[in-house]
């Protein structure tokens, strides 16, 4: 796939000059990265790395999860060279891989004594790899699962069942819900991007028996199957879910679940390290964890993982292996939990961290659920159908930054209620027909 392909529409906007991200100069590293709070905790711990190599010094860029994405892509994808060490996911690593954009880091990490990448979780390193060798390496990973406030369950006498459907859900949402207390009786993405609205939203179709393509790469946004996963998402988040939810992405549903305003929220299993830490959440300790609610699936998670990757036109790449293998070792899990919180350490990279102690005791309620999750996220057991794509909660084709994103906006607009569910899936079906069309003629089909 050729660059142009793969931004699209947004390069133009996208490519907004990298303001205050100019190249790094001499011992300067570049590292770009989203600004989830585990990322956060890495640039306060930054000092560390730096103790470690004085040699080295490091400048974060660190940007909210849509801004970060397209910034990302826009200059490796060009060769900009703004960047020495980016953030990246499953999605963007084999294909990227295949273009050659970012450096192969199987012989670093082979070579680099004590990293033990074999330790890296089965799933993780798999979607990580191409061609049987990493191109990123996981800081975190993560599935999807529900979490819920057992004091607001118990007030009204509801018990969490041990595998939901999405059906028993809303009818939780709608008896938790207190306007009055500014209780919502669940916390969903509402916020327009890829990887924000429609990634839970994807799992949901998968469930419901829908989906964005079927093997002939026909686009099933108007299928009944996924009119009806996006009218049932529409409805619950409008009706029992938080104010403004239309833009209300990860980050406003982490403040809103762990200060008591909401009763259940699904999303990435990452949010342990929010949900669960005390100095900043005030139902540590008060919550479960299920399984990703389902309709006609055994499962419904996704599989997800941000990593670290060296961009193929850094001139710094020893020192960017450097500083990556630090943020992703061992030693980096036990640093998190001595200097900031056992809560905080990343979770779903490394098997060895739930063999930590002090992670151990504070991961009780929902190690298991996590790597559950991590192990059970598969096309087998959570979609109705196959499909000629990878992935989960995205299509794994360079298109799908562009098109999830515009559709990502059309399914927002909905939760707004500036259009209808019909309104905003016949226009990304027209979307992705000009996707579809390009896939339809390189695999040969009519």
């Amino acid at each position: 796939m050729g660059r142009r392909q793969l931004l699209g529409g947004t390069l133009g906007l996208s490519a907004l000059a990298l303001t205050g991200c100019g190249s790094s100069q001499g011992d300067e590293i570049v590292v770009a990265i989203v600004s989830n709070p585990q990322m956060q905790d890495a640039i306060s711990l930054q000092a560390e790395f730096e103790r470690e190599h004085p040699d080295i010094n490091v400048r974060f860029v660190s940007l909210p999860e849509n801004e970060a994405r397209a910034k990302i892509t826009a200059s490796v994808a060009t060769g900009g060279g703004e960047f020495d060490v980016v953030m990246i996911s499953n999605y963007e690593t084999p294909i990227w891989a295949a273009n050659g954009w970012i450096e192969n880091l199987q012989p670093y990490a082979e070579a680099t004594e004590g990293y033990d990448p074999e330790d890296f979780i089965d799933s993780v390193r798999a979607a990580l790899s191409y061609q049987d060798s990493l191109y990123a390496v996981p800081f975190y990973g993560e599935s999807s699962f529900l979490v819920w406030n057992k004091d607001l369950f118990e007030a009204k006498g509801l018990e969490m069942p041990e595998k939901p459907t999405w059906e028993q859900i809303g009818e939780f949402a709608a008896e938790l819900a207190d306007p009055d207390q500014d209780i919502s009786g669940i916390c969903l993405r509402g916020l327009a991007g890829w990887g924000e609205i429609m990634a839970p939203l994807t799992t949901v179709y998968n469930t419901f028996g829908g989906g964005w393509f079927d093997m002939d790469w026909n686009p099933t946004l108007t299928s009944d199957a996924t009119r009806k996963a996006t009218q049932f998402y529409v409805d619950l988040v409008r009706e029992h879910g938080q104010p403004g939810a239309a833009t209300s992405g990860y980050g406003d549903c982490i403040t809103r679940y762990s200060q008591g305003q909401a009763a259940m929220w699904y999303d990435a299993t990452a949010m342990v390290s929010s949900v669960e830490d005390p100095a900043s959440s005030t139902v540590a300790g008060r919550s479960g964890y299920a399984p990703a609610p389902v309709m006609e699936t055994e499962a419904a998670g996704w599989l997800y993982s941000w990593s670290l990757a060296i961009p193929a036109t850094s001139q710094r790449k020893e020192q960017a292996w450097d500083f990556i293998a630090w943020m992703t070792s061992k030693d980096y899990m036990k640093l998190v939990g001595e200097e900031i919180g056992w809560e905080r350490v990343p979770p779903g990279s490394r098997y060895s961290t739930y063999e930590l102690e002090g992670y151990a005791e504070v991961s009780e309620a929902y190690a298991k659920p996590t790597l559950d999750a991590m192990a059970g996220a598969s096309q087998e057991t959570s979609m109705t159908h196959p499909v000629p794509y990878e992935g989960l909660q995205f299509v794994a084709i360079p298109e799908f930054q562009d098109l999830g994103t515009r559709v990502g906006q059309q399914i927002s607009a909905a939760v707004a209620g500036q259009k209808s569910v019909d309104e905003a899936l016949e226009q990304s079906q027209e979307y992705a027909e000009d996707v579809a069309d390009v896939h339809r003629n390189s695999s040969g089909g009519n």
